[in-house]
């Protein structure tokens, strides 16, 4: 298991006196960070760990546990702890998460071909059930036998139930019958699409509900790691967790919603760069170890997604950030552009573990693989892959099939080549499910390897990386020639190819910021030339109207010279390599209730707010109706949430028809929204 922490230290700031300070975390794919902060002087102390997949505790208690030692403070004096995280980002990004029932009702097989659910769904059991509303919140038929009878051999099969019915958010019921039916039949949890959204569009809801189940354990393991470190530091505060649009909840309401910290990491990121370079208008990019996550700063605020977040390819409905995420990152695979004569570097979307990163934990196994591989005369299609165990519990191995089962009884909890675990190429793709799984970790050549192969990078095992760079930079071109004559040469290669690739995101970024076709901007013969710089008689150059602020623990790195590329400056904070955590705690607690009000027929105002259905045969009475409910609703959830004395504010959406010079009512939404610092123990 890759268990060993990688701290790095900051000086501690002045003295703090008796100040209550708040500890900031992030939880990212290679590393976990944390900072103790004032908010009188900033950053008092920050560090890095490793993040420990198998174990997250033992990452965050390196970070956090580091910080605290740092400032030589008493545990009393953090009054607020607070978590964003990149996990289900890279989940999604990855394919991960648990193994999901969907539970169907009302809606037909052609609603499953919608909103690429059906694709996203892919091998997880899906159960159809009679029943839904129409839009006015009027019942169907429920039928909930297919599930009853399903539930039983289901149990020791998924890791959790997503419940979508038809129109739930006119009227919840029949969802609500259902959870109440799988509480009572089994001990896993249940997540209805009403909870999540209220808005129209159930198979995107339905989507957004699936992914949210599956993400359920994963946070879960978050939440109780930090609780854990929490408890042996005797640290007694509010744990709180950022979600996608940078607003902070209590870890409960996040355990049970972990859809809404999907960007977490990315959104906390916005909150901190504001924070250290205190302009308003920016392109934050934050490079970590699997993803580059890119947002705009617009008039001191992040702009937002109206359409709902868009990770790894899923249009969810969840409100956020209007972040890009990519799959680069310095932890990226390296490949080779196929069919080429001179193959072009291919970077991502998957993570590796680092080579240097796997040997400085198992060191012997790794270079006897790498050894091996250099001695054979002629490279080998597997050189450099290596395979091994997380360290998840067995029981997240649940639904595997029988080949898989088998495969995975062979990789063992230290590195194995990955030539000598696969009998054929076929199995191939039952790695690659295991390590959907979470239950896999490949090893290969990065760009962490590359940049401690030149020097830029030195934290773990450069040996092993100058292996590995020896056997990637044997691999033949179109021409049978190896495509590089050293190490260091296909190392500079790769470093300059994700600086590039940096580039050509920001600017696909900025291209749909605007209205834009991004991808296909990006990839058009003029942009290209500029990015290369290609001469001509006709000069192309690219800029951007706003600074870059390059954020992450390689930013320094991958981000010098981008200048070059992009045309205007790139600023790189002194904490840009603990971003997040500073802003998992610089933000406020915003809540949100909502209620439609409907005309099921002239005269009568229906008012759906949360689970409850009323009547009404006046408007303005189903109006002021609907917002004395939501003060109690969205009160409530504040104080849930973890706001201390919200402030409260509604808004109104009344769409009306004029009909012969007659004002007809249509519908109308009404927003009550909350919004707070943090409690903070003192």
């Amino acid at each position: 298991m890759l268990d060993r922490s990688d701290k790095q230290k900051s000086s501690v700031m002045p003295n703090t006196g008796d100040e209550t300070l708040l500890l900031g975390v992030d939880t990212g794919g290679t590393y976990t960070d944390a900072v103790l902060f004032s908010e009188e002087h900033g950053v008092v102390a920050k560090a890095k760990s490793l993040t420990t997949r198998h174990d997250l505790a033992e990452g965050i208690t390196a970070a956090a546990g580091s910080v605290v030692e740092q400032a030589a403070i008493v545990p009393s004096r953090v009054g607020l702890v607070s978590v964003s995280t990149t996990l289900a980002t890279n989940a999604l990004v990855e394919g991960q998460g648990g193994r999901v029932a969907l539970v169907m009702i009302g809606f037909d097989e052609r609603d499953v071909d919608r909103e690429g659910l059906k694709k996203t769904l892919g091998n997880d059991p899906l159960i159809h059930c009679p029943g839904g509303h129409d839009v006015h919140g009027n019942a169907r038929e429920l039928d909930l036998e297919p599930l009853r009878s399903a539930i039983k051999g289901l149990a020791g099969e998924v890791t959790g139930f997503a419940v979508a019915a038809y129109f739930a958010v006119r009227n919840p019921a029949h969802e609500l019958a259902a959870r109440d039916l799988i509480r009572d039949a089994t001990d896993l949890p249940v997540t209805c699409s009403h909870e999540l959204s209220s808005k129209l569009g159930g198979p995107r809801r339905a989507l957004t509900t699936l992914l949210n189940a599956r993400l359920i354990l994963m946070i879960d393991r978050l939440i109780g790691a930090t609780r854990r470190f929490m408890d042996g530091s005797g640290i007694d505060a509010p744990l709180m967790v950022v979600r996608g649009d940078g607003a902070l909840i209590d870890s409960k309401v996040a355990a049970m919603r972990p859809i809404e910290t999907i960007l977490s990491g990315p959104a906390a990121s916005i909150v901190g760069a504001r924070h250290m370079i205190g302009l308003d208008n920016a392109i934050v990019s934050d490079i970590g170890g699997t993803t580059t996550d890119i947002a705009v700063l617009d008039e001191g605020r992040p702009r937002l997604d109206p359409n709902g977040a868009v990770v790894g390819g899923h249009r969810t409905m969840v409100e956020a950030v209007a972040m890009r995420t990519y799959g680069l990152g310095g932890d990226s695979e390296v490949r080779l552009e196929e069919g080429a004569l001179d193959p072009a570097i291919l970077l991502g979307p998957r993570r590796l573990v680092p080579v240097a990163l796997a040997a400085s934990h198992h060191p012997q196994q790794v270079s006897e693989v790498l050894e091996r591989q250099l001695r054979a005369s002629n490279p080998g299609r597997l050189d450099g892959l290596l395979v091994m165990r997380t360290g998840l519990p067995d029981s997240h191995g649940a639904g595997l099939a029988v080949p898989e089962t088998k495969l995975y009884a062979d990789i063992a909890d230290y590195p194995k080549a990955l030539d000598r675990v696969l009998s054929s190429t076929a199995q191939t793709a039952k790695i690659a499910r295991l390590v959907s799984r979470g239950l896999v970790h490949m090893i290969g050549f990065t760009p962490s390897d590359a940049a401690h192969v030149v020097g830029h990078q030195n934290n773990w095992n450069r040996t092993a990386s100058e292996m590995a760079a020896n056997l990637f930079a044997r691999r033949r071109n179109g021409r049978g020639q190896p495509i590089a004559s050293s190490a260091s040469e296909i190392s500079e290669r790769i470093l300059k190819a994700l600086k590039r690739r940096s580039a050509e995101l920001i600017f696909q970024t900025a291209f749909e910021e605007d209205g834009l076709d991004g991808v296909a901007m990006t990839a058009s013969p003029l942009v290209q030339r500029a990015l290369d710089a290609r001469e001509g008689v006709a000069e192309v150059k690219l800029g951007l109207d706003r600074v870059v602020v390059g954020l992450g623990a390689s930013a320094l790195l991958h981000y010098a010279g981008l200048r070059a590329l992009t045309g205007t400056d790139c600023i790189v904070p002194g904490d840009a390599d603990v971003a997040n955590a500073v802003g998992a705690v610089a933000g406020q607690v915003r809540v949100s209730a909502t209620a439609t009000v409907g005309q099921p027929r002239e005269g009568l105002f229906r008012v759906t707010v949360g689970e409850a259905v009323n009547d009404f045969t006046c408007e303005e009475d189903a109006l002021q109706f609907a917002e004395s409910k939501l003060r109690i609703s969205v009160t409530k959830l504040a104080d849930v949430a973890g706001a201390d004395a919200p402030e409260i504010s509604f808004k109104r959406e009344i769409r009306v028809a004029t009909i012969e010079g007659q004002r007809m009512f249509v519908e109308a939404t009404v927003v009550a929204s909350a919004s707070g610092r943090p409690r903070i123990s003192v």
